[in-house]
């Protein structure tokens, strides 16, 4: 089955839902500089699925899905940093963080799938 849409994508929209637990978490974090580089981070996870998705080649989209694993791990990194910094409890890090590893292997499988 061909995929039609960038929003039938299992990883876009796990990226999705993970921007909104997210801005759920920091939104009214008064560490404005912190909110804004973990927000721009997640929001880039699925603004970049989308973007390769109309790509021309496989190998342009895969490029693209590896920025958004790359985004994941700057997401997993500031949520090291939340947690130390208490702007998160142990709790919701690890929660995130969990959402965050299965997005990037989801992720991660996609772009094995286009290289077949």
């Amino acid at each position: 089955m061909k995929i039609k849409r960038f929003e039938d994508i299992i990883a876009w929209q796990k990226a999705q839902d993970l921007a909104v637990d997210i801005y759920n978490n920091f939104g009214k974090l008064r560490d404005l500089g912190f909110k804004d580089q973990i927000c721009r981070a997640v929001v880039s996870i699925s603004n970049n699925i989308a973007e390769g998705f109309d790509r021309c080649s496989n190998a342009d989209f895969s490029r693209f899905l590896y920025i958004a694993i790359s985004s994941s791990s700057e997401v997993k990194s500031m949520l090291y940093l939340a947690e130390r910094l208490n702007f998160t409890g142990s709790e919701q890090k690890i929660i995130l963080l969990d959402k965050t590893d299965e997005l990037a292997k989801v992720t991660g499988g996609f772009i094995k799938s286009l290289q077949k």
